[in-house]
């Protein structure tokens, strides 16, 4: 018997995140939503599109599943707030792994994450909730991943590093092993990081090692 899934959101990862539990998962699009001032049509991909506000009264808990499909606004703060809003909404929210995923049956995950193809997720790691792996990554072994973090592709995440919630990892960036990454970071496209990271950080591409810029240049990401 399939499941029902409400999809919040209604970009290009909505639109994904639709194609993709319904053709590998047994989740049955049952409708998406969005908040009152952005649910403008009736419909979205075929299927109702609703105000947040009214989903529960029209697809209750009780007998829905919720994905949010929101990218990294904001350092992912944008998803994180409609997260918890669902959770406390009473909803539970589905995870999607790509079965051309390589994730070992030991990895921990939490809920509303989203891995997709040619990942590779080594045993001993622990991914967060409502995390974003898109394709081609590499996570080393007894890695840490925080919650509300959105990884792009082809990053390499060696053995042992430990990454806090509403990190930012930008495409083919490469994480050195044993390092420590805190919450907030934005890690750039092509940046090669050797030394840990605290907290807010914004690192650019610059040659073999990344350096930090100030924190004001998160404005607007």
């Amino acid at each position: 018997m399939s499941k029902k899934l409400v999809i919040f959101g209604i970009g290009d990862i909505g639109e994904l995140a639709a194609y993709l539990f319904g053709l590998h998962t047994d989740y049955e699009i049952a409708a998406f939503c969005v908040d009152k001032e952005y649910a403008k049509e009736p419909e979205f991909m075929g299927k109702p599109l609703v105000a947040f506000e009214d989903v529960p009264a029209k697809f209750p808990p009780s007998e829905y599943a919720m994905f949010v499909a929101i990218g990294y606004s904001k350092i992912n703060k944008v998803r994180e707030e409609k997260y918890l809003a669902a959770k406390a909404a009473g909803y539970t929210l589905a995870t999607y792994i790509s079965p051309h995923a390589t994730v070992f049956e030991n990895v921990e995950l939490g809920d509303n994450c989203f891995i997709f193809e040619d990942n590779t997720v080594q045993p001993f790691v622990k991914i967060g909730s409502n995390t974003i792996l898109w394709s081609g990554n590499h996570v080393g072994h007894h890695t840490t991943i925080g919650n509300h973090c959105f990884i792009t592709s082809h990053t390499v995440i060696s053995g042992r590093c430990d990454i806090g919630n509403n990190v930012f990892i930008g495409v083919n960036a490469t994480l050195r092993d044993h390092l420590k990454i805190g919450n907030h970071c934005v890690i750039g496209a092509g940046t090669v990081l050797l030394k840990d990271a605290e907290e807010s950080q914004v690192f650019i591409a610059q040659s073999t090692e990344a350096s930090p810029v100030p924190s004001h240049r998160l404005r607007g990401i």
